[in-house]
């Protein structure tokens, strides 16, 4: 009797370490830190494309070194029915982080979406180059939109116009999201930013949206300061109002495509460009960078004056002189000049 007790003993002491064993082994399945473990904390984001495979993951985290244990892993995520569960995105695996919270997180869908955020863009190439390295789609089929007439079309623009649809900001995306989507995502900011109370002011001032987006990327490449925009605005509106070229350097720029110039020569101002508005009246046939929301509402809130002229100030500060007729701006470039001599500035 004393013996068969001392069995039963043994096997219930056996049996509970061995269920004591399995719960460690479930929960080190389940719980222990088997992903992006090596990395500090620094996340990893996974981009799983559209229609990849459940292999095809485990090839992407397999490559980056991001799972420790792999067998654990494959088999909690077929525990989860991950394999057939396996949806495109981009997902931030956090340091650190267990099979089941990785894999609840992939099978979720709940992805990080993408920060997009434009600025200080001068070209299509600068745009296609921003976005098209961010996102699933082909860069060269977003290029292609934006250089087809009818594609452009149907957003209220043309290849030349279309830049004029991108406004700096800073914009959540899914990584995934097809190109269509995202265009029209960017088409409902503009519409959202052209509120009636905008419109209303372009009408005032005989311009459409465009128009003065175009203008307002002239006054985003001629000064920095939110304070002189208005008063630089309501130059290039007053020359417009009086036929007059508006003799702007940074359409000139644009046209040559040398962005590293300080100091305009006379030779260049002649380039044959329709950018050029030296050499041809009116706007330029598109904007000449995407200009920052503040610019745009410089020009649509543009100070009222007399000035027809203006030119960078001899302190070279980034400010402007300002001039109402031809002989006290001649005076201010001719100011101006002897401090591009004095800094050895040439070209």
């Amino acid at each position: 009797m004393f013996q068969r007790k001392n069995i039963w003993k043994t096997l219930i002491i056996g049996f509970s370490l061995l269920a004591a064993s399995f719960s460690l082994y479930i929960w080190q399945i389940f719980r222990t830190p088997n992903l992006n473990t090596e990395r500090g904390a620094q996340d990893f984001y996974l981009l799983i494309p559209t229609g990849a495979s459940y292999e095809r993951v485990l090839d992407s985290l397999n490559g980056n070194k991001i799972i420790g244990d792999q067998t654990s892993f494959r088999f909690l995520a077929k525990l989860m029915k991950y394999p057939q569960l396996v949806k495109a995105g981009r997902y931030r695996i956090r340091p650190d982080m267990a099979n089941y919270d990785a894999i609840k997180l992939l099978r979720s869908g709940d992805q990080t979406p993408v920060r997009l955020t434009f600025n200080t863009i001068r070209l299509k190439s600068d745009l296609v180059h921003k976005v098209g390295t961010k996102f699933e789609f082909d860069s060269l089929a977003f290029a292609r939109q934006l250089d087809d007439p009818k594609a452009t079309e149907f957003y209220g623009f043309t290849p030349s116009t279309i830049m004029a649809m991108f406004l700096p900001n800073t914009y959540e995306v899914f990584w995934n999201t097809p190109l269509p989507k995202l265009l029209g995502r960017m088409k409902s900011e503009y519409d959202t930013f052209w509120n009636p109370v905008r419109r209303e002011k372009a009408n005032k001032l005989d311009l459409t949206p465009v128009e003065v987006s175009v203008l307002a990327s002239i006054v985003e490449g001629e000064t920095k300061s939110q304070i002189e925009k208005p008063r630089v605005a309501g130059v290039y509106l007053n020359r417009l109002r009086a036929n007059m070229p508006l003799q702007a350097d940074p359409t000139v720029i644009y046209a040559l495509g040398d962005f590293g110039i300080k100091r305009l020569l006379r030779r260049q101002m002649l380039f044959d460009s329709p950018y050029n508005t030296y050499v041809h009246t009116g706007l330029p046939p598109g904007p000449i960078n995407l200009p920052d929301p503040r610019s745009i509402d410089a020009v649509l809130d543009a100070e009222s004056h007399q000035y027809l002229y203006f030119c960078a100030s001899p302190e070279l500060n980034g400010t402007h002189l300002f001039a109402e007729d031809f002989a006290d701006h001649l005076n201010n470039a001719r100011l101006y000049q002897q401090a591009l001599d004095r800094m050895g500035i040439k070209k």
